[in-house]
């Protein structure tokens, strides 16, 4: 890797120089350093990088320099994969523009009003951050002109195709000039991405952040082999005894986060949830809570929190291991940044710990065990940090007022001891519960269930492995993309069936929705997928059986998401086509 360069040593303009030492930043981070000469210099680049690297300042100080003030036409576009990191792309480039009069930034997106983000473009933008999704829509009203577009970015490239967007992205592509600047950043160098820079970019420079520096090392990693009933006692343990003033708690669903908030804060603790049932304001506030130090816990789902960038996060929880190996890598990402250390804690239960072995070996980074902190140890910890809150305010003075409080307890026939433990017991809002004398450890539970049995289970393999394997959610779903045969209307269209020609058995954590488009008008899986995900923020990797008939479609989504898509897919378009989103009438 090169030398890591000062911003002050690049060809920037003085409005922009200022800008970046506003954002308290002198010194470029690698992808930075290694980015921005070359895009400077009108180069096509592919970056390969990560949320935490600090990549959109790579591509957005190049943008802002680029674009010519008060002209009101489009000349920067990026395109983001979820409506979370367009906002907070959105926010950097106008931090970063703030000393350039005459740069104006929109942000589009779906979930929000289409009419204001037309009236927004009408008025002047000459750089425009949006999904794919609604870029086609605001193109196909002709709201969106990209005629005179310079420099395109795709912001997380290998996202936006796992949620289905190719096509979008062809199209969006061929809308600019051919002489334009691409820019392409991907955390991963996958066929399909070489295949889009390969027909979209010319001798494009390749600058990356490799994998080991991606982990950072000044994050603390560990695991919990845990009870499951004891998430999330274990969980505030370590909250308690490694004193987080700052924590993100990851779950893979949205119920999960709602149900962890509620038990955090009837604990007693600071939190709030973030997830894609909240209106763009409602995210807003929260994240200005957690930002500000209001909210000390934010629990979050994977979508949710893309585009999150909080600097001072002490430690990242799973209390969901992830169902991806890329989103812990995103995850982690969020704590140990700006050279801070950080700490990323894992807890595993029962089978998932082969989930947490395909994470070790996709990151190449060891995962140690962690000792889950005692009752005990927790109360310990406690003790020392009220004696030093105690001691402080001894040597700031000013007791007198508070002195007669002592003798008064003292003729109500409390002993000083009494008094002194009491005020600890109050002040420390710790009590013991049904965990405090049991081992939380999953290990101990393996052996309970080993005796019960009569089998020796010492490492989990016995007994475990006909529930686990293939159990509720984890099954692949043969023939999920594939297309029907049948056509004509859906009272008609008979029994289904899966790829292997059975019968086919509905999930019960599943919807099935009817959409009025299908093989007709060109539409394909990938339509379907990139525009469920693009206007509900939804992963595309959590939709499941899609079923594409001659004149419509059929699409299993989670119950938890149901009426997201119900409401943000009003009023939608898939390649343009307006279309109606409503739930399958059950079949006889």
């Amino acid at each position: 890797m090169s030398q890591l360069l000062r911003f002050d040593e690049l060809s920037l303009s003085q409005e922009v120089q200022q800008a970046v030492a506003d954002m308290g930043f002198e010194t470029a981070s690698p992808i930075q350093s290694e980015a921005i000469p070359f895009i400077l210099e009108g180069r096509d680049v592919i970056g390969q990088a990560q949320t935490g690297t600090g990549k959109t300042a790579a591509f957005g100080i190049p943008m802002v320099e680029t674009i010519v003030p008060f002209e009101k036409f489009v000349q920067g576009l990026i395109l983001c994969p979820t409506r979370e990191l367009a906002v907070q792309v959105t926010e950097e480039i106008k931090k970063i523009s703030k000393h350039k009069k005459g740069i104006w930034v929109t942000t589009v997106y779906g979930g929000d009003s289409i009419e204001r983000q037309i009236k927004s473009l009408k008025s002047g933008a000459n750089i425009v951050v949006g999904t794919p999704g609604r870029v086609i829509d605001l193109i196909e009203r002709r709201a969106l002109k990209l005629e005179n577009v310079k420099m395109v970015v795709l912001d997380e490239a290998d996202e936006m195709l796992d949620m289905g967007f190719r096509e979008d992205i062809e199209s969006i592509l061929e809308e600019t000039p051919a002489q334009r600047q691409t820019i392409f950043f991907s955390a991963t160098m996958s066929k399909p991405i070489m295949a889009l820079t390969s027909r979209y970019q010319n001798d494009p420079k390749l600058v990356k952040v490799v994998k080991n520096e991606i982990t950072n090392a000044n994050i603390e990693q560990l695991y919990y082999d845990v009870k499951g009933k004891a998430k999330m006692e274990v969980m505030t343990r370590l909250m308690d005894f490694y004193s987080v003033k700052l924590g993100l708690v990851f779950c893979n669903q949205k119920k999960k986060v709602d149900e962890v908030v509620e038990e955090l804060q009837l604990r007693g603790y600071t939190a709030e949830g973030l997830h894609g049932d909240l209106r763009q304001a409602q995210r807003n506030n929260v994240m200005s809570k957690f930002r500000s130090g209001v909210v000390s816990i934010l629990v979050a789902t994977d979508v949710a929190a893309r585009g999150l960038d909080v600097d001072d996060v002490d430690a990242v929880f799973n209390y969901d291991i992830p169902l991806d190996e890329e989103y812990y890598v995103h995850r982690i990402g969020r704590t140990g940044r700006a050279g801070k250390s950080g700490k990323a804690f894992t807890l595993v239960v029962g089978a998932e710990r082969n989930r947490l072995r395909e994470i070790m070996n996709y990151t190449k980074v060891k995962i140690d065990k962690g000792v889950i902190p005692s009752f005990s140890d927790v109360v310990g910890v406690k003790k020392g940090m009220f004696i030093e809150r105690v001691r402080e305010s001894i040597e700031t003075g000013d007791l007198e007022l508070f002195s007669d409080v002592l003798e008064g307890l003292h003729h109500a026939g409390y002993s000083t001891e009494q008094v002194v433990s009491a005020l600890v017991k109050m002040n420390m809002g710790i009590t013991k519960n049904e965990f405090a004398d049991e081992n939380l450890s999953g290990d101990s539970e393996r052996r309970e269930r080993g005796d019960r049995f009569g089998r020796d289970s010492r490492d989990g393999r016995r007994g475990e492995g006909r529930f686990d394997r293939g159990g509720k959610g984890e099954e692949r779903r043969g023939g999920r993309y594939e297309r029907s045969e049948r056509s004509g209307r859906p009272e008609d269209r008979g029994p289904r069936t899966d790829k292997a020609g059975k019968p086919y058995r509905k999930d019960p954590n599943m919807v099935r929705m009817f959409v009025n488009i299908g093989f007709n008008e060109k539409i394909s899986p990938a339509n379907i997928v990139g525009a469920f995900a693009g206007e509900s923020g939804i992963p595309g990797n959590a939709l499941g059986q899609i079923d594409i008939f001659d004149r419509y479609s059929f699409v299993d989504v989670p119950k938890e998401y149901a009426n997201t898509i119900l409401n943000r897919m009003e009023g939608a378009s898939i390649k343009g086509k307006r279309v109606n989103v409503e739930i399958a009438k059950p079949s006889n």
